[in-house]
């Protein structure tokens, strides 16, 4: 399974664990709706945590780390040809995954931004206008799978954020997918 999960970086970018799916060839999906559900979902709040500090009471706030956050993004695995923003074979059933777990109760509240990119390639107007067929492509693509549409917003980036150190590499041609918090 090659799953990806991005966690917010200061809050301009994100790093992504591991190396990038590249586009697939199977029908295998990367990921199954229950992935993404459990990547999501609220988690119970258990309280602050408890610990045993000997010191004042300065030096023990200092010593208890704060809970992380939960992850807020999460990569599609919708890879494109280069110049295109049409769907493949494997993108679509990555996308039906994600379908499947929006349509999940424990996500019935959730609403996501899906962002577009680009490799570095072309002119930033290019890919900026690239990036957002290529958002929209899956925005539309999740509507025809029962998706309320109003629970996503479409957004390119162009070539602003790419992964690793090659913004010319292909694996930039991608779209992800956040938790829209406002």
């Amino acid at each position: 399974m090659s799953r990806k999960i991005l966690f917010p970086l200061l809050a301009l970018g994100v790093a992504s664990l591991g190396q990038h799916a590249h586009a697939q060839t199977s029908a295998k999906a990367s990921y199954t709706a229950s992935d993404i559900v459990s990547h999501f979902a609220a988690q119970p709040d258990l309280g602050p945590p408890r610990a045993l500090c000997i010191g004042t009471e300065s030096e023990c706030a200092k010593a208890i780390a704060p809970r992380p956050k939960p992850a807020s993004s999460f990569d599609l695995v919708v890879n494109f040809e280069y110049n295109s923003a049409n769907l493949t074979g494997a993108a679509r059933t990555n996308l039906d995954e994600f379908a499947k777990a929006m349509k999940d109760p424990r996500l019935s509240t959730a609403a996501f931004v899906v962002e577009g990119h680009t490799d570095g390639k072309g002119s930033d107007e290019f890919n900026l206008s690239l990036s957002t067929r290529r958002a929209t492509a899956v925005v539309e693509y999740l509507k025809g799978q029962g998706v309320d549409v109003a629970r996503l917003e479409a957004k390119g980036m162009g070539k602003l954020r790419p992964i690793g150190d090659d913004p010319f590499s292909s694996a930039n041609r991608r779209v992800e997918t956040r938790l829209r918090t406002d």
